[in-house]
């Protein structure tokens, strides 16, 4: 396993050289920023940022996200020139030395949540999702105002966009994931990258747009579109979490068995209701999910891949990037540390 944190930049207030303090973090995942959804990520801004992180003895251990255009999950005409772009970036990172990459396929909006800094009781700030009020936001302004961290789209083309979704059902979000992964898995596949994608954040339909990667049953049909190691998942307790049904620990052990597991987030959450929860601290005894039982089915079918401890709470006074401050991931990074070296030391725990 290869202890990791989320890292966006140079503009990041979380700095390298804290990130390298972490005990047992070995490397952080990162992406180009700057480079547009579609656009071909350069080869020398890639090593840049590959230098950047080397020259504070960490590694690049995965990019996240390597975003898929629109136009691809829409079925466009213009789909072909974006996927070439896609694999073009794949051939740059390739020959960068990256080889875990993760991706998504959620229309329009990525991550969702409708309050950035709810108050907990022991003084904490955290992320919420409630699904009444997600249909109190008001959409006509575009994404800019929007709690998550969704492209950035005006009014006129997010109004565009929603309109070209209306004709998109689940099974044509399915074929259009099909029709990529064709094209993209082969190319990965001998690059020798492995693709991973996120499940959809929360795991349910929001703003009337269809949601596909959302349960187990799905990720089964996603790895048997392309049975590839190159097409697997970027798997997030969190994420799947969020719908009860979702056993994470028997979720974990079915993939990670069957090697599909190229990256793992790691985040507990409680769940106040349906459809309605918030981010806790990363050990089990806080939240709804058994972390515990989840890292004991990752070490248990031999995990390598990178793992990072996914969001934090607000805690000590930080302020900074809601879900990433340094203090409670660098928490979360230590607990799964410890738990970690204990599986690896055969303790029974």
């Amino acid at each position: 396993m290869k202890l990791s944190l989320r890292w966006y930049g140079p503009h990041d207030p979380v700095p390298l050289p804290h990130i390298r303090q972490i005990p047992g973090v070995v490397g952080v995942v990162s992406a180009l920023h700057d480079i547009a959804p579609g656009e071909v990520w350069p080869r020398e801004s890639i090593d840049a940022m590959v230098d950047d992180i080397e020259q504070h003895n960490l590694k690049l251990t995965a990019v996240e996200s390597l975003p898929v255009h629109e136009g691809i999950k829409l079925g466009l005409s213009s789909r072909d020139r974006y996927i070439d772009h896609y694999i073009a970036s794949l051939e740059n990172l390739a020959s960068a030395g990256i080889t875990t990459i993760c991706y998504n396929f959620m229309p329009v909006f990525d991550w969702m949540r409708t309050d950035l800094a709810y108050p907990l009781a022991d003084g904490a700030a955290s992320l919420r999702y409630n699904h009444a009020d997600l249909a109190r936001i008001d959409l006509s302004h575009g994404t800019r105002d929007l709690p998550g961290w969704s492209a950035a789209f005006d009014a006129g083309e997010l109004e565009r966009l929603r309109h070209l979704y209306m004709g998109i059902h689940t099974e044509m979000l399915w074929d259009h994931l099909a029709y990529f992964l064709g094209k993209v898995v082969p190319v990965a596949e001998g690059l020798g990258i492995r693709l991973g994608i996120h499940p959809d954040d929360p795991p349910w339909p929001i703003f009337d747009l269809p949601r596909i990667i959302v349960d187990g049953d799905a990720m089964r049909r996603l790895i048997k579109i392309m049975d590839s190691p190159s097409n697997g998942l970027s798997l997030c307790t969190g994420s799947l979490g969020a719908l009860p049904s979702n056993d994470l620990p028997a979720l974990v052990d079915e993939f990670a068995h069957l090697d599909r597991i190229v990256f793992m987030h790691v985040r507990n959450i409680h769940i106040e209701g349906d459809k309605s929860f918030y981010e806790t601290a990363h050990p089990t005894h806080c939240g709804d999910l058994n972390i515990l039982d989840i890292l004991k089915a990752l070490h248990r079918n031999g995990f390598k891949g990178p793992l990072r401890p996914d969001h934090g709470r607000m805690i000590w006074g930080e302020t900074g990037k809601p879900g990433y401050g340094l203090f409670d991931r660098a928490l979360g990074a230590a607990y799964i540390n410890g738990m970690w070296e204990a599986l690896e030391n055969g303790f029974t725990i």
